[in-house]
């Protein structure tokens, strides 16, 4: 299987040669693919003296999600199997790409494998994978509990991927469409999951591909950025995504949290930020509604099938909310 590592980058210099460093030194041969989102710093001159490593300049900031679909694009044109993402700031185990590749080539069914994302202090967990609830809100499996009280050792079924250490069948990407550039950046990889499932592609957790994450190196320079994006992309994700048998019951849930994570952000000193996500949600919601009929109408799997991947409850965070429910649901509404 042919195979090629998109890393996105923007002002990544403080990480990112022992980001390339690890994916040079894998078991698996690949073709690193650096994707400059316009960097200030000396991202680029860092690639440059990587001569095995393929560098693609884009001339403003794609976000994630550009950033990526350039890398994709290329990689898709030059013939390769799958693709993997691989963030910035993050570090592989030497079998990490030879792990996911065994998973993808023995499941000929499944379109993203995922791998045990642990924090860079080697302890707690980033992610195993992706989580949707039936209250419209993502979140990374497992994240911050300890590796050494988490007993994930077999391959498993998830709902998602993270897009920092995946990788996806080159054949599936050609089927469902890229990452939607509209999210620029978070929960895009929530996005694309829940098409590659809705189009019948299976997504698997392995716990034998391993890598390190130094969470929010970049998005966490800037002031409201994800504030921003959160209010932007969770509807998004809703609108594009959620099936009309679903929809009702998802979207009263999803209401209700989102005023309730909105009055949160703001108490914060968030409002502005949370504020223009919504307006920018609205301004895209046309465009996604007509996105959302090409989806559900080429959706292969049913409500049944859905129910088993979306988890019934709130994310293990969302104490405020789980207040909320109890009190005024009766302990009725899960």
């Amino acid at each position: 299987m042919k195979v090629a590592v998109v890393i996105p980058n923007l002002n990544g210099e403080k990480y990112l040669q022992e980001s390339l460093t690890s994916l040079l030194e894998q078991s698996y041969p690949c073709k690193i693919i650096v994707v400059d989102n316009a960097s200030s710093d000396k991202s680029v001159e860092i690639v440059r003296k990587n001569k095995d490593v393929q560098l693609i300049e884009n001339t403003e900031n794609l976000g994630f999600a550009g950033g990526v679909n350039t890398g994709i694009r290329y990689a898709l044109d030059n013939g390769f199997d799958a693709v993997a993402l691989f963030n910035n700031d993050a570090i592989a185990k030497k079998d990490w790409l030879e792990q996911l590749v065994k998973v993808l080539d023995d499941n000929k069914n499944t379109g993203i494998i995922t791998c045990f994302f642990q924090k860079i202090d080697k302890k707690h967990i980033d992610s195993t994978g992706d989580i949707y609830t039936s209250w419209g809100l993502p979140y990374p499996r497992d994240r911050d509990l300890l590796v050494s009280e988490t007993h994930r050792t077999a391959i498993e079924p998830v709902f998602g991927a993270s897009g920092g250490a995946s990788l996806y069948r080159a054949s599936m990407l050609r089927k469902i469409g890229l990452f939607d550039e509209d999210f620029f950046a978070y929960y895009e990889d929530i996005d694309i999951s829940f098409r590659a499932q809705l189009a019948g592609y299976k997504i698997l957790f392995t716990p034998k591909a391993v890598a390190f994450h130094i969470q929010g190196a970049t998005s966490s320079k800037i002031s409201g950025f994800a504030t921003y994006q959160t209010f932007k992309n969770y509807p998004l994700i809703l609108v594009k995504n959620v099936p009309r048998s679903m929809f009702l019951g998802i979207y009263i849930r999803f209401s209700i949290a989102y005023l309730s994570i909105f009055i949160s952000s703001s108490l914060k000193g968030n409002f502005v930020s949370a504020f223009k996500g919504w307006l920018m949600f609205v301004r895209l919601f046309p465009k996604k509604l007509k996105e959302r009929r090409t989806i559900q109408r080429t959706s292969v799997v049913d409500k049944a099938y859905l129910k088993t991947i979306i988890t019934n409850d709130l994310p293990p965070d969302a104490k405020k909310l789980r207040t909320f429910r109890r009190i005024f649901t009766f302990g009725i509404v899960k």
